[in-house]
């Protein structure tokens, strides 16, 4: 009996490290960390996450902080791990908190929540010795709502976001009473009839229902918001998220942010930076002869420059985006990324104001950047400094000692986690510039750097106890001999000498990408669970290839992109045999939905197609979207300026080729590609008898997103596939 017993303890670890396949109840589990925010001292980073209850159909962040050490880990290869700190924790448990920002003196910060209804800005009390919240106090109290809520540099202020009614503007008190009786009378009526009158009526999920988004600042002790943004116009713009179109100066004087005041913003990109006094003014125009558009700006700490994204060809909202600086003493702009072909992302200014980091996407990955500022903001190259990072890095920040980044980091097989990385080269070296178009990514020649130090593994509970597999990048050679990227992941336990089902996934944008990240929402991983080898191609018109490649899909929608995609499936088909070619599904959604329509009425290779939120007819499509813009520069005009182009390229005229089973997804709230594009699908496979199903969610949009849901998306989803592939 005894040695029974010490066999079973022997084996006991043996049977708890025993991996499963990642589930969808994995992925709820899973904590979603926001981005990190260092405290002026340098000895804490602050961050949201939210938990989800998949019981409850709920999400709901709280306020977590982890103490850093400003990352000065011991020397080594970037990428590599190190042991994870262990002091990572929620700090305000009794309510939702969610974007805290610190004071400028770092004893008090702000976040959002919704503890008494509405969102509201609240102010945390901090007491740095302990890394403790003694007491929270609510800040605002406006009727129609605040978020997005910053310190002034000198924590006299708080700015803030909120959806007023315009022809409320006037006093603060009188234009607060006014807002609040407006949504009390629409709440109360029985008639909820809208009347229009000018394009961008809807936009993405909602109606705007005649309001308009208004920066406000507000005393830090307390007062009346007062609305530094009248008029009839959104300042800030719509942001999907992203870093903020707003940012205060230096002093805490003024304010910089976007706006659109073209007469017909449902047709125009051009957003446009302005700047007002914090004190009441007139609103100026500094980007006024720039016709594209110009977003995300921020002060450098000297005060003198603001640093922004800017995109060169009105309309299209898939141009490049540089990296620009504007003197405020001079008003002279100038572009410090021409001659890097990459989108630019998030910025930041070192301390020094010298430099610019920024992240950039290429080749599947995000990468950091850094650009040198000299002789009146006459850029330099930008250089990379960030080596093998692998995965998508964003969301950085510089302390205030200018040697320490504190950023998030996500792959394919881990969600976000934050990071902070001393990028202080630790032995000399010369840094090689980027190499784009070169299989693989850029090298950084034989320097050492110190290592990234992860703070926080939120998630390892959970991942310790799932089986997954790394992405596998490929190349091959595309249409008019393009060098084109895949990527494919292998299911759990793979056996080299059996043959697996494929989901063949294609994403939407177009100007998006596949590559070394995490979604919850089109997960790889969770595709991958039950027993498949996933497939997915970045075609022409995905980024971080260069924006040749970006513009090859402009008025070529079934052209090069189908060519790239099936001649991808062709060479994933012939170099991974354990690819069974006889069971292949197609998956896509928003321009991968379009794919997949288009893929119904061009080729009958697939066994089954999920076309989620997909224009059927490009006709309709323009008359029911929100965002003109992006149909008339796609198709080069109006339906009847451009009807051969709108219907060369519409899957609504193949239908009589139309064979293979399809599920339809599409959503009530969809206002980027209407509800009516999916219904008209449905319609059509049926009345030409293809096997077909419809899933329809009455209270979703673009994106699937309530967790229940969420999860009866992916079940509908998989056993469709099972159904045809499985059989």
């Amino acid at each position: 009996m005894r040695r029974f017993l010490v066999l079973l303890l022997l084996l006991a670890p043996a049977a708890a490290q025993t991996k499963h396949p990642f589930t969808f109840e994995d992925m709820m589990a899973l904590k979603r960390v926001a981005e990190p925010v260092p405290s002026p001292d340098g000895k804490w980073v602050i961050f949201s996450v939210t938990d989800v209850d998949l019981a409850a159909n709920t999400k709901t962040p709280h306020v977590w902080i982890v103490p850093t050490n400003g990352g000065t880990a011991a020397p080594g290869r970037l990428g590599e791990q190190s042991s994870p700190p262990s002091d990572a924790r929620m700090i305000i448990a009794n309510q939702d908190a969610d974007r805290p920002r610190w004071a400028p003196d770092g004893k008090r910060f702000l976040f959002v929540s919704t503890k008494d209804g509405g969102a509201q800005v609240w102010i945390g009390e901090f007491d740095s010795e302990k890394g403790t919240v003694p007491a929270t106090r609510r800040l605002t109290s406006i009727a129609t709502e605040a978020g997005g809520a910053l310190w002034s540099p000198d924590g006299k202020s708080i700015l803030f976001v909120s959806d007023v009614y315009p022809e409320c503007d006037g006093a603060p008190a009188d234009e607060e009473a006014c807002n609040a009786k407006k949504l009390d009378d629409a709440a109360k009526s029985k008639v909820k009839a809208l009347v229009f009158t000018r394009l961008l009526y809807r936009h993405w999920n909602g109606y705007k229902e005649g309001k308009r988004t208004h920066l406000f600042v507000v005393p830090a002790e307390g007062g009346t918001p007062r609305d530094l943004t009248p008029g009839d116009y959104d300042s800030p713009v719509f942001s999907l998220g992203g870093q903020d179109n707003y940012a205060f100066s230096p002093d805490g004087q003024e304010i910089c942010y976007t706006s659109n005041h073209d007469k017909v913003e449902a047709t125009s990109t051009n957003n446009d930076l302005w700047i007002v006094p914090v004190g009441g003014g007139v609103a100026k125009n500094i980007t006024a002869d720039n016709p594209a558009s110009d977003s995300t700006p921020l002060y450098s700490p000297d005060g003198r420059y603001i640093a922004y994204r800017a995109q060169a060809r009105p309309g299209y909202e898939a141009d490049r985006f540089r990296l620009m600086l504007y003197d405020r003493k001079t008003e002279e702009k100038k572009s410090l990324t021409e001659n890097l072909d990459r989108w630019v992302g998030t910025t930041a200014w070192a301390p020094d104001s010298q430099s610019v980091f920024f992240g950039a996407e290429d080749s599947g990955e995000s990468w950091i950047y850094e650009v040198k500022v000299i002789d009146h903001y006459a850029g330099t190259a930008p250089f990379w400094n960030s080596g093998p990072l692998s995965g998508f890095n964003d969301d950085l920040v510089l302390a205030r000692d200018g040697k320490t980044i504190s950023f998030t980091r996500m792959s394919l097989e881990r969600p976000i986690e934050l990071y902070a990385w001393n990028f202080i080269l630790e032995t000399p070296c010369t840094i090689r510039e980027p190499k784009i178009h070169d299989k693989g990514n850029p090298q950084p020649g034989d320097c050492k750097f110190h290592k990234p130090e992860p703070l926080t593994h939120l998630n390892d509970a959970v991942l310790s106890q799932v089986a997954m597999s790394p992405i596998e990048p490929f190349w091959f050679e595309g249409s008019e001999k393009a060098k084109v990227q895949g990527f494919l992941v292998k299911p759990p336990n793979f056996d080299v000498n059996k043959k697996y089902p494929l989901k063949f996934l294609i994403h939407g944008g177009p100007q998006g990408a596949w590559g070394d990240d995490w979604t919850y929402r089109w997960n790889a991983e969770l595709f991958a669970a039950n027993g498949y080898v996933v497939v997915m191609i970045n075609p022409r018109g995905s980024t971080g290839y260069g924006q040749k490649f970006i513009d090859d899909i402009n008025c070529d929608w079934g052209g090069r992109v189908f060519e790239d995609l099936m001649k991808g499936l062709d060479y994933a088909e012939q170099h991974y045999p354990f690819i069974d070619k006889d069971r292949e599904c197609a998956l896509g959604a928003s321009y991968g939905g379009y794919m997949v329509n288009w893929i119904l009425g061009h080729t009958n290779r697939f066994k089954c197609l999920v076309s989620h939120d997909g224009t059927f007819n490009t006709e309709s499509a323009w008359g029911t979207t929100e965002e003109l813009w992006f149909n008339e520069w796609e198709f080069k005009g109006t339906p009847w300026e451009s009807r051969d182009l709108y219907r060369k390229w519409s899957p609504h005229l193949s239908a009589t080729n139309f064979k293979t089973p399809t599920l339809v997804v599409h959503s009530q709230r969809d206002y980027r590609l209407d509800v009516s594009e999916g219904l008209q699908l449905f319609t059509t496979l049926q009345r030409m008898n293809v096997p077909s199903k419809m899933l329809y969610f009455p209270d979703e949009g673009h994106w699937v997103l309530k967790p229940q849901n969420s999860q009866l998306w992916y079940k509908t989803v998989n056993d469709w596939v099972d159904q045809w592939l499985k059989k």
